[in-house]
């Protein structure tokens, strides 16, 4: 007899059982056999499939198990989909209607989704305890102080860069891209976020959830891609020098516009089926769904990981190491020829100070340090949802997300700041951020115009202080 049919046969059982305690109810003339105590025992309960949907009510009493899912039948692929199945000999379980028992008071991390959108939950996520509410209220509080961060220093870069006559140039069109994209990151990811950690999930229902989603990849995905394309820059103008092409108002914009066509073309593939937006984590937030098993979403994170995190990682670490490579080379130079010269050093006393060398060093590693911090650890939970899910819990998924919107915050100081010219005009436009060091620009105008002699002049400055 298969598995199926001693689950049939049980509950048949159960079944006839029921109406046999009616009919000698109907025929003693009173309204139940069963005690008080036994009707508080006797409660019914919905039973879930993998596929989570409802599939038969049965009966849960204080002595013994979940009835449905310790059948063989719907044991069996539960355990295979959630390892914390695997030897309870009850099949006690977390899920919408059924609680955990012993994890956190009988409750689940998913037991406050809206049943409207309980059918992008993947199984995975019911095995979890429930984040503690006041972790919620820090993550809600702490996103929150980054979206305030972000915005105001994403926005005085875009207003500086666009109405500083001299910071009109090509190359800083992709600085501009690059806090627009991390502005609208933060605009539309973080008062969601808040929002959802009050009220610990997910409520604003499924379309929301896809348009997050969409968000989060598109403007993700165009700050990394905006990251590489300035890096690039950086290598044409120092390493290249007068062999390279100067960049044009038309090639940057070209740059810009492949840069967002190309992050579309990944923010709409789940829209179209291949992977999908779900609800994830601590449920406080959507993404692109990393645990489910398929192969289709699989493929998806699979190609997306080769396009938007080690191709852009690739090319920011070939263009950081050649530029120190080159300021290296011609600082060398530079001995060489004041040891000819029979002098201590064609530098100043000032220029000492402030090493090109040095300088374009800290902030290559600068650059490649923080951009792996932000990006590697959402890459850790996509590839342990497909190949070691067991891995990913509710907070190692939140804190990614957190990460991930680091950049935007650290953005704007590492491709704004650091500009010395950027530093004048901020000053200028706002004498009460006192930002700048007294000495600092000159030191950093002086340092970077022995970098590359052969670069266009009025590239020099503008280009070589964000490397």
């Amino acid at each position: 007899m298969s598995d199926m049919a001693v689950a049939n046969g049980d509950l048949r059982y159960i079944a006839d059982h029921e109406q046999t305690m009616r009919d000698q109810a109907k025929k003693m003339n009173v309204q139940s056999l069963r005690s008080n105590e036994e009707k508080k025992a006797s409660r019914p309960t919905t039973t879930h499939h993998p596929d989570r949907r409802p599939l038969i009510r049965v009966k849960m009493s204080q002595d013994m198990g979940f009835h449905g899912p310790s059948f063989a039948a719907y044991q069996a692929p539960w355990q295979n989909q959630v390892p914390a199945m695997a030897g309870n000999p009850y099949g006690q379980m977390a899920g919408p209607g059924v609680s955990q028992a012993g994890l956190y008071g009988n409750v689940s991390i998913v037991d406050k989704v809206p049943p409207e959108i309980l059918h992008l939950i993947d199984a995975h996520w019911y095995q979890f305890p429930p984040i503690n509410p006041l972790m919620s209220s820090l993550l809600g509080f702490f996103l929150f102080i980054m979206g305030l961060v972000s915005v105001s220093g994403n926005l005085t870069v875009i207003y500086i860069f666009m109405s500083t006559r001299s910071l009109k140039t090509p190359s800083n069109l992709l600085i501009v891209s690059l806090a627009f994209s991390d502005l609208i990151m933060m605009v539309t990811m973080v008062p969601p976020f808040v929002i959802n950690c009050y009220y610990e999930t997910w409520v604003f229902g499924e379309t929301v959830c896809s348009i997050y989603g969409m968000f989060g990849s598109l403007s993700g995905c165009a700050s990394i891609w905006a990251l590489a394309m300035i890096a690039l820059d950086r290598y044409n103008v120092i390493v290249k020098g007068l062999a390279a092409k100067p960049m044009t108002y038309k090639g940057a914009l070209g740059k810009i516009l492949f840069v967002w066509a190309f992050s579309l073309i990944w923010t709409i593939a789940p829209l179209l089926g291949w992977n999908r937006y779900v609800p994830e984590g601590n449920m406080a937030v959507c993404g692109t769904d990393s645990v489910s098993q398929d192969w289709m979403t699989k493929s998806y994170l699979i190609v997306y990981s080769t396009w938007v995190y080690f191709i852009p990682l690739a090319i920011i670490l070939f263009s950081y190491f050649y530029i120190v490579q080159a300021v290296a080379d011609h600082e060398q130079t530079m001995r060489d020829q004041a040891k000819k010269m029979n002098v201590q050093s064609l530098r100043s006393n000032e220029e000492k100070k402030a090493s090109a060398e040095v300088r374009l060093a800290k902030i290559a590693i600068i650059t490649c340090t923080l951009w792996f911090i932000a990006w590697t650890p959402y890459l850790i939970i996509n590839w342990n949802g497909m190949f070691n899910r067991d891995a990913v819990t509710p907070l190692f998924t939140v804190w990614g997300s957190v990460f991930a919107k680091l950049a935007a915050c650290y953005n704007p100081i590492v491709y704004g700041i650091s500009h010395p010219k950027y530093r004048a005009a901020l000053l200028k436009k706002m004498p009460c951020l006192d930002c700048a060091r007294d000495s600092g620009e000159d030191d950093d105008s002086k340092s970077v115009g022995t970098v590359a002699t052969a670069a266009p002049a009025d590239m020099q400055m503008d280009e070589k202080p964000t490397a």
